[in-house]
Formats: structure tokens, sequence, C-alpha cells
């Protein structure tokens, strides 16, 4: 809920990160939350509109909700093409404005702004893709790189 989701989207998601498979059905969620299948399904929805979980068929043809590691990174590309968006819309206030008032200016910088965090976030996930694919046991928990005693 801190990250902005709703307090059922956040119960939804937290449920299916901690099962094993990391999939769920709607009655399952219903059932393990203790909620109505109408609180699951209009949660889903949203995360689904945030790319933060994903819906497959299974072999009884039961919708399964899914959270693996790429959705993780496929939903920091989704943050990152929102904020592009709102560059377009800044840069075509500018247009309307005119860029020489003091709006204009305002929007040109949030447009840069706005522009230089996508570009960071994009590099950033690109990057740090591998990360979400590492068995946790293999990664360092020093964000220095060193060991106690070392440097």
């Amino acid at each position: 809920m801190a990250s902005g989701l709703n307090k059922m989207g956040a119960r939804v998601l937290t449920c299916l990160f901690t099962t094993d498979a990391g999939s769920l059905t709607a009655s399952e969620l219903a059932q393990r939350l203790q909620v109505s299948p109408a609180s699951i399904s209009k949660a889903i929805a949203f995360l689904e509109s945030q790319s933060l979980v994903r819906r497959e068929r299974d072999e009884r043809r039961r919708d399964r909700y899914v959270v693996d590691d790429e959705l993780f990174y496929q939903a920091t590309i989704a943050s990152a093409r929102a904020n592009d968006q709102l560059v377009e819309t800044a840069r075509q206030g500018v247009a309307i404005l005119g860029s020489h008032t003091p709006a204009a200016m305002r929007l040109t910088n949030i447009a840069r702004f706005l522009d230089f965090i996508s570009e960071s976030i994009t590099r950033a996930a690109e990057q740090a893709r591998d990360v979400l694919h590492t068995r946790p046991e293999t990664i360092s928990t020093d964000p220095a790189g060193t060991s106690p005693g070392q440097g």
C-alpha cells in the first residue's frame, strides 16, 4: 500500500508473491483472503492494468493469476512508458502556450525532467534485469560488494 496500491490490490499481490507457485485462481485468492470474488476481480483488473500480474489458463480452463520475476521488469518498463506519455503531453502544451510563456517554460522543464527519469529507469531496468533471474544465495547483500575485513 505504501507504493500506491489500494488495500485489496496489495493483499492480492502479497498473497500471490507468498505462494510457492506464484499463481492462484480467483477462488483460491478469495478463500485465502476471505473476501468476495467481486473484490478479487476488481483487484486483479487493477493489477493487470499496472502489469503487476498476468492471467493464464490452466488445464481445467480456469484463469490463474500469476506473478513472476519478469513482471517486475515489465511493470518498471510500463512505468517509464507512462512517463513518456506525460513528456509528450507537456511538449504539446508548450506548443499550444507558446515557448516563451512562463507556463511553457515550466512544462519544458517538466518534460526534460520526466524524459531524463524515464531514460534512467529504462536503463536501470535493463541493467538490473539479470538480478530477477539470479538465485538469491548468489546475490551479495553487501551493497559495496566487499566482505567484512576487505577494503
